[in-house]
């Protein structure tokens, strides 16, 4: 197959950037795919593309962002989306060509207003493929509204957990539209794994309010009142940074926690530790949970909405805490740091159950998908929402409910244009 994913910029980088990047070059090894950046700021992407996968971007902001069409408001790309502000005519146009040239057999959106581009634009002859990256809770409802219109024109979705796919199927109801759970993946390690002997507890991501680094700060101030030995390392940059040093000197733990900044790839760092934190409010996914895990490590998490209970076997391979409870968080840390034999244990347990997320075990779970759609589509069949994970129910479609389908989607592209006029 020829597999292409429409990416908003390829060239930043993000959680999103990441497992496309992952997943094209898993699905290359069999496979021919390319990445379709919409946006394109600087020369080189800051991850680097396997040699193997096609990349090529359709509006430069080094040479376009003066064009005039990039001056108008974008007109299909939907207006309560998070990134409208960067969308426009000209991404517009440039999107709807690339769209009605493109020769793969399956094209895949990986954010909601891509997503909405593909349902409307791709030729029907392709398998047209909507990712959510994020969760349907977490889209504004006015979106939430607006793709339950469009999203019945795409073949499959996929979600980044079973709770958010089950939240589709009961929420948006569409008909035809086959509905799956696909975990991001993580490569395999090529350092050797952690050893549980480091003093070392680290988190990742981005230094916003949503990842609660105050909290885990808070909570690690027991750890090194028992263990003043160990340390707390925090990687990432973000708007929070000021803040997290300044409760880092309040609390008199500048020998203990430190603000390290970016750190890429993270492999190398978290194999220096021997335990790895996440203590967001909300997480869709929990990319860090699992990359950790790869590397040896026991997590000890939030048990949030979506990812980390849906990850963490707890007590067998980390342990889940609620959310924003400072002080089942800090014991949970103690826990792991006062006894040697069970967080090795647990670190153990990690590495193994963290291989369901490999390259390997994700792909096949993707090509199974996209070769059931290939599927259903030479049949003239389309998949209805599946019941559960790898079930679905059969709905006949000949030439003229196909006709249908298409007259709705173009009404349905002409009164998003009306939204914006």
């Amino acid at each position: 197959m020829k597999i292409s994913f429409l990416l908003h910029n390829a060239y930043g980088i993000g959680g999103t950037i990441t497992t496309t990047f992952n997943l094209a070059r898993a699905m290359a090894e069999r496979h021919q795919v390319e990445i379709v950046s919409v946006l394109r700021h600087r020369e080189h992407p800051s991850l680097t593309p396997d040699p193997r996968i096609g990349l090529r971007a359709l509006v430069d902001l080094r040479t376009d962002k003066g064009h005039p069409l990039h001056r108008r408001p974008a007109r299909v790309f939907p207006s309560a989306e998070y990134r409208y502000q960067q969308y426009s005519e000209l991404t517009d146009q440039r999107i709807a060509e690339c769209l009605e040239a493109i020769d793969a057999d399956v094209v895949i959106g990986t954010r909601p207003g891509l997503n909405v581009h593909i349902a409307l634009q791709a030729p029907r002859r392709v398998i047209r493929v909507g990712q959510e990256h994020l969760t349907l809770d977490n889209h504004p409802p006015r979106l939430r509204a607006g793709l339950r219109r469009v999203y019945r024109h795409l073949d499959v979705i996929t979600t980044v957990t079973e709770a958010d796919a089950a939240a589709y199927r009961r929420k948006m109801r569409l008909p035809g539209v086959r509905v799956e759970a696909l975990p991001n993946s993580v490569p395999d390690p090529v350092l050797p794994a952690a050893d549980g002997t480091a003093k070392v507890v680290i988190a990742a991501g981005r230094l916003v309010p949503v990842k609660r680094y105050d909290l885990l700060i808070e909570a690690f101030a027991q750890v090194a009142a028992a263990f003043p030995d160990w340390q707390l390392r925090i990687y990432g940059k973000g708007q929070e940074q000021d803040r997290l040093r300044q409760l880092v000197e309040k609390l008199g733990l500048w020998n203990n926690v430190f603000l390290m900044g970016p750190a890429a790839p993270m492999e190398a760092e978290w194999v220096k530790a021997s335990i790895g934190a996440a203590t967001s409010d909300f997480e869709p996914f929990g990319m860090t949970i699992v990359e950790a895990m790869r590397c040896g490590l026991p997590v000890v998490s939030t048990d949030c909405p979506y990812g980390p209970g849906e990850i963490i076997k707890g007590g067998v391979d980390g342990r889940l805490v609620p959310v924003g409870d400072r002080d089942a968080l800090g014991a949970a840390l103690l826990e792991l740091v006062g006894d040697d034999e069970r967080r090795r244990r647990m670190g153990r347990a990690a590495l193994e159950n963290a291989r369901r997320f490999a390259p390997g075990p994700v792909v096949t779970q993707a090509e199974r998908l996209l070769r059931e759609a290939v599927s259903t589509r030479s049949t003239g069949q389309r998949t209805a929402p599946a019941p559960g994970p790898a079930h679905g129910v059969l709905i006949s479609q000949g030439h003229a409910a196909r006709d249908i389908a298409h007259a709705a989607a173009v009404d349905a592209l002409r009164l998003l244009r009306r939204g914006r006029r």
